[in-house]
């Protein structure tokens, strides 16, 4: 089974599908998503139009939860709330619905699917340490996890060799058979903040364990011109260059 695993898209459209370009010359049995399908970026109808043509098994993001009434946005800074503002204009009932039936968690037979931790996964916090990553990697009945929200891709593993202690690596190809669990942070598409501002997502080989964390270049200035003609916080557009 051969997995795409796409981050936190943020309704950033040329990035998706310069993402989805990319994986036409792959052999893909199925396309995952860590949730933070909307939010931040003005393309929300399209990003969610897109993943629903590819078939694609999507969890809830805490974005995706504020513009279906489940977070509060009071706890978003105001560039972020402004977003979620924009986003329920821009979004159909149906749109809306699709958003509110997404799950917090999915497990296939290879991985388990969320955005922040696997425990309580409606409090989307965020994993930003081995110390923080331990109750997931504890809860995880799977080889691998794959999560997003930070924005930042890691692997954050207990080794065969050592199985009682958390380590990391931000190296870009990942071997299971040398972990016993792994938790992956496959970076976002829509909105890197690991100073790369190229979309990243993740491809998942279950034959041979492999997991591989990729970059790709997509149009910046298009998507950030689309950010400031639909009248949002500018601050938006500008980070795309950055990857921040």
């Amino acid at each position: 089974m051969q997995y795409a695993i796409l981050g936190d898209i943020h309704a950033n459209l040329a990035a998706l599908e310069a993402v989805l370009e990319s994986l036409e010359g792959e052999v893909i049995d199925q396309i995952l998503q860590v949730g933070d399908v909307v939010g931040y970026g003005a393309a929300p109808g399209e990003v969610i139009r897109l993943l629903q043509e590819r078939d694609a098994i999507v969890v809830k993001g805490n974005h995706d939860a504020a513009c279906v009434g489940e977070l509060d946005t009071r706890l978003f800074n105001a560039n972020a709330k402004a977003a979620v503002d924009f986003t329920l204009d821009q979004l159909s009932r149906e749109d809306l619905q699709w958003l509110a039936d997404l799950p917090l968690l999915h497990a296939t037979d290879h991985c388990v699917l969320a955005h922040g931790t696997l425990p309580d996964p409606d409090r989307f916090d965020y994993i930003q340490s081995t110390s923080e990553a331990d109750p997931s990697l504890d809860a995880l009945d799977r080889p691998v996890a794959f999560v997003g929200h930070t924005h930042v891709p890691v692997t954050i593993m207990r080794l065969i060799e050592s199985p009682d202690r958390t380590s990391y690596t931000i190296d870009r190809e990942v071997n299971l058979e040398e972990t016993t669990v792994a938790l992956v942070n496959v970076g976002s598409v829509g909105q890197p903040r690991d100073e790369d501002c190229r979309a990243a997502y993740a491809l998942y080989d279950t034959a041979t364990q492999r997991i591989e964390l990729r970059r790709v270049e997509y149009d910046i200035e298009r998507e950030a011109d689309r950010i400031v003609r639909a009248g949002l916080p500018k601050m938006l557009a500008d980070r795309l260059f950055l990857g921040i």
